[in-house]
Order: structure tokens, then sequence, then C-alpha cells
């Protein structure tokens, strides 16, 4: 049984960028969404967010259909409305505009009051070598803890 309160961490951002700053947005849903984030039914796996027109928007996050969703179910992969101030979108677009920045989904968590929030940060791409000395760290600490 699924936790009433789900966090869902996206691994792969870790992995391949190194990380910024953070942000935490409210995004917008339909009725079966939440319920299908509600039992953890939900990947991050290659999400990204984006700016477009003053708005910002979350692209390929995957949320299950909700399996008692009928005819109302929602498209898995929908574009999604990430809810932020205009003063933080003014502040993330001028460093997506900088090269190398990206907008990565890090975590989604259902708030205290109930909401749906997505933690996002500003990242820039690791290369190989830094991606060797990330599982080179991961490795010794998993040797210390034995």
């Amino acid at each position: 049984m699924p936790s009433s309160n789900p966090s869902i961490v996206n691994k792969k951002a870790f992995f391949e960028y190194h990380i910024f700053d953070k942000f935490t947005a409210g995004i917008q849903l339909t009725g079966t969404e939440i319920k299908s984030i509600r039992q953890a039914k939900i990947s991050l796996v290659d999400s990204y967010c984006q700016i477009i027109n003053g708005e910002a928007f979350v692209k390929n996050m995957n949320i299950s259909e909700y399996s008692h969703g009928n005819i109302y179910n929602h498209d898995p992969r929908r574009t999604r409305k990430l809810l932020l101030t205009k003063r933080e979108i003014r502040k993330l677009d001028t460093k997506v505009k900088e090269k190398g920045f990206t907008l990565v989904i890090t975590r989604l968590f259902i708030s205290d009051r109930g909401f749906a929030k997505v933690e996002i940060a500003m990242a820039k791409g690791k290369k190989l070598y830094d991606k060797r000395e990330t599982i080179k760290q991961k490795d010794i600490k998993r040797s210390q803890e034995d």
C-alpha cells in the first residue's frame, strides 16, 4: 500500500546535472491526475520545465492513468502548467537564457494542505568525468557504511 503523502525524487536529475537554485511550485492538475499522484503512480525521469510567453510549463512528466477513471481519464504525458509568481518566472527565464542552464524537476510531493507541489531546480549538465566522480563518491559512501 503506497503512503498517503508520496514524495517522488528524480534521482536521474541529480546524476545528470549539477543542481543550483531550487524553487517550489504548484502544479495545475485535473481530478484523475491528483488521484494517481496520491497512489505514487508517477515518473519524473526525462521531465523538464520550459518558460513560454511568461508562463512555466512542465513537459514529459508521466502521471499514469487512474485505474477507476473511465472516460474522464487524463493524457499521461500532457503539458502541465506550473504555478509560480511573475518574479520567480522572470528570474528563471533570465538564468535559462544563459549558456548551459536548464530547468529540471527534482521532486514531487503533496504539501501539508493536500496540494501537489514540484521542486524545480536550475541545473547545468555534467560532463562524463563528473558523472564518474559521482559514481566514485557513492561507492566510497557505500563501503564506509558496511
